[in-house]
C-alpha cells in the first residue's frame, strides 16, 4: 500500500472498531478486505487493526488468523476454525497427542463463541514433533473467562482424551513462527492501549485546574506523561525493529517491551488521572484491565525478558544490532 492507500484502510478499520467487536467485527474486517491485505501486506494489515484494537478497546479473531496463516492453517478442509492458543503466561502448545488421544490446556478468542471447529497444535508426549490437529469444539469444555477483562471475550479451554483421527505434521519452526507472529500482533495492541491511556492521562491534566492553573503546568505531573511518552515509543521503536529485522528473537523481545512499557504506562498515568482513574465511569481503567490480560498470552513480559536471558547465557553470543 502506498501512503494514501494506508491511511484510507487505517481510517475504515477504525470506522469498523468504533461501530463492532466480536463477530461483527471479523465480519467487517471480511468486508473490508483485511485478510487479504493480510496475506499481501502483513505489516500494514497487522499494525492497523492491533492498534486500533488496542486504542478502541475492541476485541475480534485476527489474533487467530495472524497465528494460523503464519502455521499455514487459514483454512482447515476449507472450513474457518478457531486456533487454540496456549494457556495463559504458557508458550507451549496447547494440545499433547498420545497415541491418537488428545489432550487441551489453552485459550481461545472470540472466535470460540461461534467456531465449529477448533485448530490445535500438539506436540507428542516427549515433545520430538508437532502437529497440527482439528476437533469439533463440541468436544472442548469451554469457559467464558469472566475475570480482570471480560471485554476480551476470551475462553478458557480444556479437553481430555479426545480421539483424533488424523492430523498433519508441522514443518520444523511453524509453531515458533507463529508464536512470533502473535507476539507481534498483541505487542501491536499493548501500543495501542498505552498510546489511548496517555491520551486520556494528559486530556485531564490539561482540564484539570488546581490553585488556579492546569495541572499540566506541575513540574511532577509533566515528568510522568514524559515517561509515559518514553515507554510508549520505545515499545514502538523495538516494534519497528521487529518488521524490519523479522525473527523469534525480536518478536520477543517486542512483546517483552510492549509488555512492560504497557504497565509503565498505566502506572504513571494512573498518577496523573489520581482517584478518578479507578472508577468504572472512566474508560482508563478499562485499558489497565486489557493490558495486564494481554502481558499473559503467549509469555509475560517477565517471563520473555528471563528466556531472552537464559538464551543469551547459554549461547554466550550477543545478538545483532537492531535497526532502531
Amino acid at each position: 500500500m502506498d501512503r494514501a492507500d494506508l491511511e484510507l484502510f487505517e481510517r475504515s478499520v477504525r470506522h469498523a472498531a468504533e461501530q463492532h467487536t466480536g463477530a461483527e467485527l471479523d465480519v467487517a474486517l471480511d468486508d473490508l478486505g483485511w485478510s487479504e491485505a493480510l496475506a499481501d501486506e502483513p505489516r500494514s494489515a497487522v499494525s492497523v487493526i492491533f492498534e486500533v484494537q488496542g486504542r478502541t478497546g475492541v476485541t475480534s479473531s485476527a489474533l487467530d488468523r495472524v497465528m494460523a496463516l503464519a502455521l499455514g492453517a487459514k483454512d482447515l478442509d476449507g472450513d474457518p476454525a478457531g486456533l487454540v492458543l496456549p494457556a495463559a503466561a504458557s508458550w507451549d502448545p496447547p494440545g499433547v497427542l498420545d497415541d491418537g488421544r488428545l489432550t487441551i490446556r489453552g485459550v481461545g478468542t472470540v472466535a470460540f463463541a461461534t467456531a465449529a471447529t477448533a485448530a490445535v497444535v500438539a506436540s507428542g508426549v516427549d515433545g520430538d514433533r508437532e502437529v497440527l490437529v482439528r476437533v469439533p469444539t463440541s468436544a472442548l469444555e469451554r469457559r467464558q473467562v469472566e475475570g480482570l477483562d471480560s471485554e476480551l471475550g476470551l475462553f478458557e479451554l480444556r479437553a481430555a482424551d479426545v480421539a483424533v483421527g488424523s492430523s498433519r505434521e508441522l514443518e520444523t519452526g511453524a509453531w515458533a513462527a507463529a508464536l512470533a507472529a502473535g507476539r507481534v500482533a498483541i505487542a501491536h495492541d499493548l501500543v495501542g492501549a498505552s498510546r489511548a491511556m496517555l491520551t486520556l492521562a494528559r486530556e485531564h491534566a490539561l482540564d484539570r485546574v488546581q490553585f488556579g492553573v492546569p495541572i499540566s503546568s506541575f513540574q511532577a505531573v509533566r515528568h510522568r506523561l514524559a515517561e509515559a511518552l518514553v515507554a510508549v515509543e520505545t515499545a514502538d521503536a523495538v516494534l519497528d525493529a521487529a518488521w524490519l529485522d523479522p525473527s523469534e528473537l525480536t518478536a520477543a523481545m517486542a512483546k517483552s517491551v510492549a509488555g512492560r512499557s504497557a504497565r509503565t504506562v498505566a502506572k504513571h498515568c494512573q498518577q496523573v488521572l489520581a482517584g478518578i482513574g479507578f472508577t468504572t465511569e472512566h474508560p482508563f481503567q478499562g485499558y489497565v484491565r486489557r493490558v495486564l490480560v494481554l502481558d499473559t498470552l503467549l509469555g509475560r513480559s517477565t517471563a520473555l525478558s528471563e528466556q531472552l536471558g537464559r538464551d543469551l547465557l547459554a549461547s554466550r553470543r550477543l545478538p545483532p544490532l537492531l535497526p532502531l
